[in-house]
């Protein structure tokens, strides 16, 4: 992993790989603003990060007792969780842990090239080696 900086270069080129088991993003450039963020400068720019997603449906089920089976009710909604992991510095981490408390960020999805409104999970950092991991979540419908 590469250092993360801030950068106010908004979303550069962006390349995946498309490997088994899903879309991995290999040290990538992730992008990160403030819900009240409103310019391209408001962005943050995270050089050199491991991004993944994990995209789930939420479904009802039923188990009927002395029935036929099980009913599955597909609710049509969608989770996705996004993690992110890589190295930023102590300036950085301030930004971010900043966000973490104010509210809903934005992130640009670099797998569908668009940007979401997303929900901190988890923000975990080590001062030592300056790595960072995000959970973040994302309500699709």
């Amino acid at each position: 992993m590469g250092p993360c900086s801030v950068v106010n270069t908004f979303k550069g080129e962006l390349s995946g790989v498309r490997s088994e088991g899903g879309t991995h993003m290999a040290a990538q450039d992730f992008f990160i603003r403030p819900a009240t963020g409103m310019t391209s400068d408001d962005w943050i720019r995270l050089e050199g990060c491991d991004i993944s997603v994990s995209i789930a449906r939420r479904m009802t089920r039923t188990v009927t007792h002395g029935g036929e089976g099980d009913d599955l009710i597909d609710e049509g909604a969608e989770s996705a969780l996004y993690t992110i992991r890589g190295e930023m510095d102590v300036e950085i981490y301030r930004k971010v842990v900043e966000m973490f408390r104010s509210g809903q960020p934005y992130i640009h999805d670099p797998f569908e090239e668009r940007d979401v409104k997303v929900v901190f999970s988890k923000l975990e950092y080590d001062g030592s080696n300056e790595e960072f991991v995000f959970e973040l979540i994302e309500d699709i419908r």
